[in-house]
């Protein structure tokens, strides 16, 4: 069990940004899905590609560029995206921000 559980935390706190990097920690890891921290530095991102599964994105710091099918959406601290399942998809830091990524299996 994870060492957060049954503790009230502050998302954003739980992961520190690092200059030039995205970095991540997984908050659950579950047959039937993931729930993963990300932190990405201005202008850094993770390339164009494709899941097996829905993702859901929740932005809580920043903004992101976040590319789904060809279609570039700018997504703000406090909303959400949805990435559905074998569709190509890409996100870029416009400025400094933090993700929480959920994926369902």
């Amino acid at each position: 069990m994870s060492e957060l559980a049954g503790r009230v935390v502050a998302l954003a706190d739980l992961l520190d940004y690092q200059e030039g990097a995205v970095v991540s920690r997984t908050i659950i890891d579950k047959p039937t899905g993931t729930v993963t921290l990300f932190a990405f530095d201005e202008g850094q991102g993770l390339s164009e590609h494709t899941a097996p599964f829905d993702a859901l994105v929740h932005v809580l710091e920043g903004e992101a560029a976040i590319t789904v099918s060809g279609q570039e959406s700018s997504v703000h601290a406090g909303e959400m995206l949805i990435m559905p399942a074998n569709e190509p998809h890409a996100v870029r830091a416009a400025s400094r921000f933090k993700m929480l990524l959920a994926m369902i299996r």
